[in-house]
């Protein structure tokens, strides 16, 4: 018997969180981050990890506690509740067009021209796939690691 709280969760043992590409108040990887969050206060997050490097462009650009994020998810609220309580408590109160900004500079945010980080990038995507010349940015290859994870073929 687990003593994990009851909450909503997605069991990402199962399932990959949603994409990063999905948008929550304007934030691309807000959806994600929420999924990882609950899926490991339920304990059913598998291989993924809560308040990860990548989230952590999220966190800063608003001035967030994630543990503080993490209580709010573990008392089981909707998203848009979530939401509301982000957009309450982030240090950092962005308008929409800094959001858009943001979200679409995520989008298309590729690995840096540092010699270790694309070398790590072109590594981790070689270990999908030795084909495929789509995959340009973090996001590209965040959903390759996802679908190839849970069985599809890049």
């Amino acid at each position: 018997m687990s003593d994990s709280p009851k909450i909503t969760a997605p069991d990402l043992t199962q399932r990959p969180p949603r994409s990063v590409r999905c948008r929550l108040g304007g934030y691309v990887t807000l959806p994600r981050i929420l999924d990882k969050g609950r899926a490991t206060i339920a304990g059913t997050n598998g291989e993924y990890n809560y308040d990860a490097p990548f989230d952590q462009h999220l966190i800063k650009f608003l001035g967030l506690d994630p543990a503080a994020l993490r209580e709010q998810l573990a008392v089981d609220q909707s998203d848009g509740e979530i939401l509301a309580w982000i957009n309450a408590h982030a240090k950092e109160k962005r308008t929409p067009w800094e959001i858009e900004q943001w979200s679409e500079y995520m989008l298309h945010r590729g690995p840096d021209s540092d010699e270790e980080t694309l070398t790590f990038f072109l590594k981790r995507v070689g270990s999908f796939t030795k084909t495929r010349e789509d995959i340009k940015t973090w996001m590209d290859l965040l959903d390759v690691d996802d679908y190839v994870t849970f069985g599809g073929k890049p």
